[in-house]
């Protein structure tokens, strides 16, 4: 049989991946993100997610690797992903908002940015992420969004 048609061709191309665990390939695009290699922490996170699909973790790192690689249609569509699985994940919403803002999409990132606040009142980031669009001609009707009063403690934000 001919190597060039024989369907095991792109498999031997790539040995050492083909072996990686989700959680090893996870590692890696963690790693490839920390030396500010995004394009490539991508593409090794596409491979942990296609092996893992519908793993939080996996999502996220995606979606950031994806996000910080100007690629933000991808993120968008990632962070989408990461909140059909947990659609109480506050970086999820936020990561998203931030994505669909890059997009043009600001009425759908308002959205998911009030969401976000909504859900981590005492994430600074958030708050200021969400004034920063209703700066720009949004229509967002803006409150208080810096008291953390309400629901102080609600901590575990997973900050870029």
């Amino acid at each position: 049989m001919d190597d060039h048609t024989s369907p095991e061709v792109p498999r031997d191309h790539e040995p050492t991946a083909d072996r990686e665990t989700p959680y090893a390939l996870l590692h890696r695009g963690r790693e490839l993100m920390r030396g500010r290699h995004f394009a490539q922490a991508a593409i090794v996170l596409e491979r942990a997610a296609r092996r893992e699909p519908g793993r939080g973790s996996i999502l996220e790192a995606l979606g950031r690797a994806s996000y910080n690689a100007g690629d933000h249609a991808r993120a968008a569509e990632v962070f989408g992903d990461l909140l059909e699985v947990d659609p109480s994940a506050h970086y999820g919403h936020y990561a998203l908002g931030q994505s669909l803002k890059q997009l043009g999409r600001t009425e759908e990132a308002a959205t998911h940015l009030r969401i976000a606040v909504a859900l981590a009142p005492d994430n600074r980031l958030y708050a200021s992420a969400l004034r920063r669009l209703g700066g720009e001609g949004t229509g967002i009707v803006m409150g208080d969004v810096d008291r953390g009063d309400q629901r102080a403690g609600d901590e575990g934000s997973a900050e870029a």
